[in-house]
């Protein structure tokens, strides 16, 4: 069974760059399909980003495509989401989550389909 923790949130202002990291322990990350999902308050959780570990294909949502990068470290156990433009509506709580299925296209950003989250870490995009 895999443990999360996200880290790399914080305040930022608009246009700045921040890099979410989600390190994981008690399995290898390799083997894991791995999103991150976000949260606005007052609105549902979104899938923004997914990783599939077979062969390191990659999607994003459209309101972050060419602003955001998904990636994953395998010595460090970790994977990245590099978050650059940022934009006062990308202020959320942000999460990691995996899954040891291998997941379709379709299914890579559904949150029903990942069996291990992490507790988050908050964005705020402000001047």
């Amino acid at each position: 069974q895999v443990q999360l923790v996200e880290s790399g949130g914080g305040l930022v202002q608009p246009g700045g760059s921040l890099r979410l990291s989600c390190t994981a322990s008690g399995s290898t990350l390799a083997n894991y399909d791995i999103a991150w999902f976000r949260q606005a308050p007052g609105s549902e959780r979104e899938g923004v980003s997914c990783f599939r570990g077979r062969d390191r294909n990659t999607r994003y949502t459209n309101s972050v495509r060419g602003r955001f990068t998904i990636s994953r470290d395998n010595a460090k156990n970790t994977v990245y989401l590099q978050m650059n433009s940022l934009r006062p509506e990308d202020t959320a709580v942000y999460y990691c989550a995996a899954t040891r299925r291998s997941l379709i296209a379709s299914q890579c950003m559904v949150e029903s389909e990942y069996d291990y989250w992490g507790r988050g870490s908050q964005v705020t995009v402000s001047s």
